[in-house]
Formats: C-alpha cells, sequence, structure tokens
C-alpha cells in the first residue's frame, strides 16, 4: 500500500478515536443543556460549565488526586524491593511468584472488592482514606513488580559488585545505583497505578458507605444520576477529571517508552 494510502487511513482511524474526546469538550463549552440543540463546532463557546463543575467536583478531585499519588508511593516502596529480591537473589520459587502475580490480574475487580469489604470492617478502613489508598496500589502492584523485575535483571551485575567492593551494603546499593538506573521503569510502574488509581470505581463505590471520601469517579456516577438532563455540566466534569491524567502521560512518555522496553534487551 502507498505510502500516502497508510498516512490517510491512519489519520481516519486517529479522527474516529479522538472524536468522542472532541464530542465531550464541544458539549462542555456550549451552554446547552440538551445533547439534540447542540452545534458541531462551539460557535459561543463559555466556561459556565466547567465553573459549575469544579465547584461541585473540586473535593472529589483533590480526593482522587490524595489517593492516586498515595497509592502510587505504596505500590513503588512495595514493588522494588520485591523486584530487586526476585532479580537478583535467586530467591527459591521466584517463578512461581511471578506466575502467581499474573494470575492475581484474572480474578475480577468485585470478587477482590468484597473480600476488602469485610476485612476492611475488621480492621476500620472502610470510609478512609488510607483504606481506599491501599486497596488502590494493589491494582498497580502485580504490574509494577513484573515490570520493575524484567528491568532490574538487565542491570549489569557488576555494576552492583563494584559498589559493593568500595564499602557499600545491600542496601546504600539498591538505594544509590539500582534505583537511579531504574528510573525509567520506575517512572513507568508510577505512572500506570497513578491511571488505575485515578479510574478506579469498583473500590470507591464498594469501599466508602458514606460521602466522607469520595474519588472523582464515585462523584461523577452521583452526579450524573442527578444532573442526566444537564449534559453540558456532565461533559465539563468528565474534562476536568481528564486533564490530570492527560497532563501526566505527555510528561511522562518519554519515560514510559524507554520503561516499557528497557527490560526487553539485555
Amino acid at each position: 500500500m502507498p505510502r500516502g494510502a497508510n498516512t490517510a487511513v491512519a489519520v481516519v482511524i486517529l479522527v474516529v478515536l479522538l472524536f468522542p474526546l472532541y464530542w465531550m469538550v464541544n458539549i462542555a463549552l456550549q451552554p446547552g443543556e440538551s445533547l439534540a440543540a447542540t452545534d458541531w463546532f462551539p460557535v459561543s463557546p463559555g466556561w459556565d460549565n466547567f465553573h459549575r463543575a469544579l465547584s461541585s467536583q473540586g473535593g472529589s478531585l483533590g480526593t482522587s488526586l490524595l489517593v492516586a499519588l498515595g497509592a502510587v508511593v505504596v505500590c513503588l516502596v512495595l514493588a522494588a524491593p520485591a523486584a530487586y529480591g526476585l532479580a537478583r537473589f535467586g530467591l527459591r520459587g521466584g517463578r512461581t511468584i511471578l506466575f502467581g502475580t499474573l494470575i492475581t490480574q484474572m480474578v475480577p475487580g468485585i470478587v477482590v472488592a468484597n473480600a476488602l469489604y469485610s476485612a476492611y470492617v475488621d480492621l476500620h478502613l472502610v470510609n478512609s482514606l488510607l483504606g481506599l489508598v491501599l486497596a488502590d496500589a494493589s491494582l498497580g502492584l502485580p504490574f509494577s513488580l513484573v515490570l520493575l523485575r524484567a528491568f532490574m535483571v538487565s542491570i549489569p551485575r557488576e555494576v552492583v559488585e563494584a559498589s559493593l567492593v568500595d564499602g557499600a551494603n545491600r542496601f546504600t546499593s539498591f538505594v544509590r545505583i539500582v534505583l537511579p538506573m531504574s528510573r525509567n521503569a520506575l517512572i513507568t510502574a508510577g505512572l500506570f497505578t497513578f491511571l488505575f488509581a485515578w479510574s478506579d470505581f469498583m473500590f470507591a463505590l464498594t469501599l466508602n458507605t458514606t460521602d466522607d471520601v469520595k474519588p472523582i469517579t464515585l462523584s461523577m456516577y452521583e452526579y450524573i444520576g442527578a444532573h442526566v438532563s444537564d449534559w453540558g455540566a456532565v461533559m465539563a466534569t468528565a474534562v476536568v477529571s481528564a486533564v490530570p491524567a492527560a497532563i501526566l502521560l505527555v510528561l511522562a512518555q518519554k519515560y514510559v517508552a524507554a520503561g516499557i522496553t528497557g527490560g526487553s534487551v539485555k
């Protein structure tokens, strides 16, 4: 197929994929509340819908940001040393651990959420920020463990051994040598964990029975139910909730590409 035809096909596919995003922004910028009366282009754009969205959803956005960042910290603190141990110390049953980690991704989310709720009732973590952070961290932990382990295996053993010869202990070598060399993989794992936590709805719905801790996904669900006829405000809320994830993806895209492919070649 000629290069021009390939480009045309790619453009058509891109337009189809991006049209829902454009339509969401288009509706959010127009003052009308009816989908049938929405123009194809925002001829007279306004910000009233965004003002209403921020005034009603600002607290939930802050909650989601705290939960997602907390989940990233917990996930990386647990996954990085575990991945290094699996990559370097030849632990017995290491492959079984990795296989079991991948198997956990096949368990339906509702099963995990129900099991966590029973445990959280006993631990008094229901309707708490900490409980939601720990639950959302579990979403990114298997992926982070596998990704970091694959990357750390590719780190030359001689570099680590040289630091040990120079007087560093294993912990110092891990912190000062392994972690800086694994920067791309850490950023990639952190980014995906953030996205998992930011878009989580199952844990937010199951582990919260009050309005004390309400992430943006749960708040949007309730907001749509209460404002189903006001699509301008609903779409503005959706646009606002997508902005943090979009910014992170743009800023970290080069690290993500390097982190995903870094462990494939030793």
